[in-house]
């Protein structure tokens, strides 16, 4: 019991609850603790940006922000130029489409593919055409470009979501993922993602999704003699471009 006890005394000085934390009673039942004030300070609203912009670059997250149509171009231009990309994927996100991406790039000779849902009657049941069309063409794509559900400033993660992107494939298979993003799109914590994500209201509503994804940085690995590798499991090269309001006019 002394080295268990040794263990939380070091676990609250850490947290700088030195004598506030959880205590045992005698059944080894933990009390009640504090709130942990403080440990994640409150993030202002003004600094929401500069805060996310700063988490993405510790987990080697290229971020891009777009003040016009023209930059925004610029942005995209680069970015695939750099990737020599040939053809590339797109989500479902309606962002993309107000933002006409799939002309764009299709005005830039790139191939296109954008995931469509399968319409009824157009697959025998068990076998879903269109995925496994759209599936083929993520892995042969250079670059997926997606929308996001939020932008988490706290850890640099973007939030992204089955029922508004449908498939993950584009932000999972190609090797550089691109993903957009709206001022009005940045949260703070993850209890404000929680509250706001439309799962958290199942069953009451009916959530046209399955699945929510974090994205923290790009795909790495060490499993290998403990060495990082980048892009082993999905892209090795993400971009988050803060796309405001003229980029649209």
């Amino acid at each position: 019991m002394a080295g268990r006890e040794q263990i939380i005394q070091r676990i609250r000085k850490a947290l700088g609850h030195p004598r506030g934390g959880p205590s045992m009673v005698g059944d080894n039942t933990l009390l009640p603790t504090a709130p942990l004030v403080g440990i994640l300070p409150t993030i202002p609203p003004e600094e929401l940006l500069s805060k996310f912009e700063a988490e993405l670059s510790k987990v080697a997250v290229l971020a891009h922000r777009a003040a016009s149509r023209q930059e925004l171009e610029e942005t995209l231009k680069a970015i695939l130029s750099g990737a020599n990309a040939t053809s590339v994927v797109l989500s479902r996100n309606p962002f993309l489409a107000e933002l006409n991406i799939q002309a764009l790039l299709r005005a830039w000779g790139k191939g296109v593919s954008v995931w469509q849902p399968p319409a009824a009657g157009d697959a025998p049941v068990g076998e879903d055409v269109s995925l496994r069309v759209f599936a083929e063409a993520s892995f042969a794509a250079t670059v997926g470009i997606t929308g996001v559900e939020f932008a988490l400033a706290e850890t640099g993660s973007l939030v992204v979501t089955s029922w508004t992107e449908g498939v993950q494939l584009a932000s999972l298979a190609p090797p550089v993922h691109v993903a957009l993003y709206r001022r009005s799109q940045l949260v703070a914590s993850l209890d404000e993602v929680l509250e706001r994500l439309p799962v958290a209201h199942w069953p009451e509503q009916t959530v046209p999704g399955r699945s929510v994804v974090f994205i923290t940085g790009t795909s790495r690995t060490a499993d290998i003699e403990q060495i990082l590798i980048r892009g082993v499991h999905g892209p090795g090269e993400l971009h988050a471009i803060l796309v405001e309001s003229a980029c649209f006019s």
